[in-house]
């Protein structure tokens, strides 16, 4: 499914002292993100409120979270599709797993979590994680207020924020040990609104383009890589793209990430805007319950050998 190529995808600065609504630089990276989200669906976002040693930080917390033995990381479930451990699955990949956790800048959330994997409780990693979180999420906020806005629908905003909540997936590639490039996890499109990925300094992650070339993600150690999800392209009645993307890996070195996603509530029914479809934007997606569809992709998974898209679901046709 496509071919690799050269090109490379957008880098945003949120660095900014002022960023604030309606300042210059404000109005400046929004405009950039706008067409980012539409043109590619996601984009490298640097951003430096978080000092290394917090970086560090996360990064011991992530090895010693998924290097804890099977039967302790499998007390991490939930009644919800992916929202506890994850392991390897022919479908998904052979050397993927991942843990997680509900609302991670909510310090009592983290520290529930952890006291499952660790009876004793672990100060130290809900610390690290609650402290990691917290501006994590505000950017994710910050974008997804820069969108609604550039798409000229403001008046939907607090709606739009308040039906989501955080999810938190930490994640591991064993190393392949191999010169070739292995699958780390299988091409696919997130489900939710946005994603905001951090990763140690293995690299893997590949982007596909809207004309199916496959580009290597190459991220700086401050920087947060920022995916579009398929929900946020059907709010939008497609004015966003969300791509395909996924791990390929070679090598010797394992690869951690941090994923933190923004999912629409239970029973939250997703709908296009009306203000976003007209005669040259016909309406693409019916009004779906977000629930309902992951738990439809959940029945699913494992038993395909590619993963079908939302339009599969509940498209209108078009």
């Amino acid at each position: 499914m496509g071919t690799e190529g050269s090109s490379s995808l957008p880098v945003i600065d949120f660095s900014f002292s002022e960023l604030r609504p309606g300042s210059p630089p404000w109005d400046l990276v929004k405009s950039q993100v706008g067409k980012a989200a539409a043109e590619f669906g996601c984009f490298q976002a640097l951003f430096n409120k978080i000092p290394q040693d917090l970086r560090n930080a996360m990064n011991g917390a992530m090895e010693e979270m998924l290097q804890l033995p099977l039967e302790t990381k499998r007390r991490n479930v939930s009644e919800k599709p992916y929202h506890g451990y994850l392991g390897s699955t022919s479908a998904r990949s052979s050397i993927y797993e991942g843990l997680c956790i509900v609302e991670p800048s909510i310090y009592d959330m983290v520290e529930n979590f952890t006291n499952v994997l660790w009876p004793e409780g672990n100060i130290k990693i809900s610390k690290t994680v609650h402290l990691f979180s917290e501006p994590v999420l505000e950017l994710g906020q910050i974008v997804r207020r820069m969108i609604v806005e550039s798409l000229g629908v403001e008046k939907y905003l607090d709606e739009h924020i308040n039906s989501t909540y955080n999810l938190l997936r930490v994640a591991k590639y064993e190393a392949p040990q191999t010169t070739e490039k292995k699958t780390g996890l299988m091409a696919h499109t997130d489900k939710n609104i946005t994603s905001i990925l951090y990763q140690n300094e293995v690299d893997g992650l590949e982007i596909q383009t809207k004309d199916g070339e496959w580009i290597p993600v190459k991220l700086s150690p401050d920087s947060f890589l920022i995916i579009i999800g398929e929900s946020f392209n059907a709010w939008t009645n497609g004015r966003l793209y969300s791509p395909y993307h996924r791990v390929m890996l070679s090598g010797s070195k394992t690869r951690y990430s941090a994923a933190f996603f923004s999912v629409p509530k239970e029973g939250y029914i997703i709908k296009a805007l009306e203000e976003l479809v007209d005669e040259d934007h016909p309406l693409l997606y019916k009004p779906f319950d977000y629930s309902d569809y992951l738990n439809r992709r959940f029945a699913d998974d494992g038993k395909i050998k590619s993963i079908p898209a939302l339009k599969n679901y509940f498209g209108n046709g078009i």
